[in-house]
């Protein structure tokens, strides 16, 4: 009877385990807060887009490299939006982490399929060694 019980324990530890993990992947049109070690895994992993919705001038000091710059304070930002693939994930940033976070909204919205934010914004990350950052010297 022990032994039942041991086993009947050890099954529900693995759900529970394994329901837990599932709700940790992203779905369809959500979005995915992530640290730099993810987004840095995300890059490598998936054919993904990154963009940085700070201004120009603020990318061309410190950047990601690689990303693409589209402000999301310009009057140009939604015609801007609409260039980039829906169907294919896109990584957002920004210095701290609210103007990504309301243009994942405004993404999402858009219908764009998958959408990680970086948590923190660049300025949590930008001394990491997770990130390859480039700063205008």
């Amino acid at each position: 009877m022990i032994i039942v019980k041991k086993i009947i324990v050890i099954c529900l530890l693995f759900v529970g385990y394994a329901t837990s993990c599932a709700d940790k992947e992203v779905k369809e049109g959500e979005i995915k807060l992530v640290t730099a070690e993810e987004m840095q895994s995300i890059l490598e992993l998936e054919d993904v887009q990154l963009v940085d919705v700070r201004t120009p001038e603020e990318h061309e000091t410190i950047h990601i490299v690689g990303s693409e710059n589209i402000d999301f304070m310009s009057p140009t930002f939604v015609e801007d939006i609409e260039k980039l693939d829906k169907s294919k994930p896109v990584i957002i940033y920004c210095r701290s982490g609210n103007r990504s976070a309301k243009c994942a909204k405004q993404m999402k919205e858009a219908g764009f399929e998958l959408i990680y934010d970086l948590e923190g914004g660049i300025s949590k990350w930008e001394h990491s060694e997770k990130l390859e950052i480039s700063t205008k010297s």
